[in-house]
């Protein structure tokens, strides 16, 4: 059978459908290979989430477009979110793929790589979530998995587009999703990460209003599973009920990670958000009164239309006084279909640019001085993989791909094991830690 190449851009909730249709096509006979120049059919799962992403998809695919020049005989696919975006503006623009296949057509992504495919480039949102049906090939370390709890989003966020491509919130089963974990921790995986849109409101739509608290609790049961980290949660709709299991069961990583994206009042309701600084506080104290070692990531967006210098100090003053153990921050992207697309003033680029280094630089400080508080303390770390300067692990307050790590200069480790260590040295990100003797 002919060996395919696959292209997996933007978030992890792209790359379980990246995963799944690896898995599909491994199924029908296809094998996989990490060189493009090697393969005879590449595919590009692309993001359409903000410019820079766009930007990065379409360059992508028009590299891969000159590997197919060079060999004719060669078969290019376009698939993700960027295609149930634009999909028939593409199809005009881009003659050089075969076929582009639609969020809706993920399960249809072997038919896309043989010889009759029927496009279906519908400008409506996807109704498809994967849910452990179609098998699925793995491509992040044997340590962890992305688990998909839910798809789509019903905020209507100023700034974001995901609902008009992802389509409305719909949540897995909890027997469906207990299924698939049980099958991860059989295949030797020992943390689940669970994605989705909003976390939070995982079960509403199913009538569970603490749907989040029951599918962690009965995630907990799964022979073989050590942590389970929640990803993505939402302020509006963080639930007291999640925050008791996750003081309560020691399988649940202490970490939030909530996307917070301004604390200034009047941005926040620009955005179509709600919340403030004093709100938002209340709520970290209560968090952190509940879970008291709980690790704290959130993101906010710099240059929001409108976003003036007193909204700013507002954001700068909040973070200060916050001090979060994780942050990231966005430049605002104006999108089409938004509503933030039409407010006025927009924020200049060079000043979104600059308010993003001020932010940072703020919490580059806050994060060493965290960091710095870790030496000499004994803990646990799970082995994700190595490099040329050792192992690299992660504190169960670090999550994969977007928090530091742990760096230990000892060799043989074995992805998914975990490691007793002391931490020895702390940079503004990553820790250093030496094997400890139990």
């Amino acid at each position: 059978m002919k060996k395919i190449g696959m292209i997996s851009l933007g978030c992890p909730k792209n790359l379980v459908d990246t995963e799944a249709m690896l898995g599909q096509l491994v199924a029908k006979g296809y094998s996989i290979s990490a060189d493009p120049a090697d393969s005879e059919i590449l595919i590009v799962n692309t993001c359409g989430f903000i410019e820079p992403a766009k930007k990065e998809s379409i360059e992508t695919i028009l590299r891969a477009a000159e590997w197919k020049q060079k060999d004719p005989d060669k078969k290019l696919i376009v698939a993700g979110c960027l295609v149930q975006r634009y999909g028939k503006d593409l199809r005009t623009q881009l003659p050089e793929v075969d076929h582009f296949v639609s969020l809706n057509d993920v399960e249809r992504i072997v038919q896309a790589c043989g010889e009759e495919f029927e496009e279906r480039l519908e400008s409506e949102p996807a109704e498809y979530i994967y849910d452990g049906k179609v098998p699925r090939i793995l491509t992040t370390p044997a340590s962890y998995a992305y688990l998909k709890i839910a798809e789509g989003c019903d905020h209507v966020c100023a700034f974001c587009a995901i609902p008009s491509m992802r389509g409305a919130y719909r949540s897995r089963t909890i027997d469906s999703i207990c299924s698939e974990a049980t099958n991860l921790a059989e295949q030797g995986i020992k943390e689940l990460v669970l994605i989705s849109q909003d976390s939070t409101i995982y079960g509403w739509d199913l009538g569970l209003q603490d749907g989040l608290a029951v599918l962690t609790e009965q995630l907990c049961k799964t022979p073989g599973i050590e942590w389970i980290r929640v990803m993505y949660c939402y302020p509006n709709s963080l639930r007291q009920s999640f925050l008791d299991v996750m003081a309560r069961e020691e399988k649940i990583c202490r970490y939030i990670d909530m996307p917070l994206q301004h604390a200034s009042g009047p941005v926040l309701a620009r955005m179509k958000r709600g919340g403030n600084a004093d709100l938002y506080r209340k709520m970290i104290d209560n968090i952190r009164k509940t879970v008291p070692d709980v690790a704290f990531r959130t993101t906010f967006i710099a240059g929001f239309p409108g976003e003036s210098e007193e909204d700013f100090r507002t954001l700068l003053d909040f973070i200060r006084d916050v001090e979060f153990d994780r942050l990231g921050v966005f430049l605002y992207s104006d999108e089409e279909t938004t509503s933030g697309f039409d407010l006025h003033p927009k924020v200049p680029y060079k000043l979104k640019r600059h308010r993003r280094k001020e932010l940072m630089t703020l919490q580059s400080k806050i994060s060493r001085a965290k960091n710095r508080k870790w030496i000499g303390r004994n803990t646990q770390v799970l082995v994700d993989g190595a490099d040329s300067r050792g192992t690299i692990a992660r504190l169960c307050s670090q999550a994969p791909d977007v928090d530091g790590v742990v760096r230990i200069k000892i060799d043989n480790t074995v992805a998914g094991e975990f490691l007793p260590v002391t931490v020895t040295g702390a940079g503004e990100y990553d820790l250093n830690a030496r094997l400890r003797k139990q």
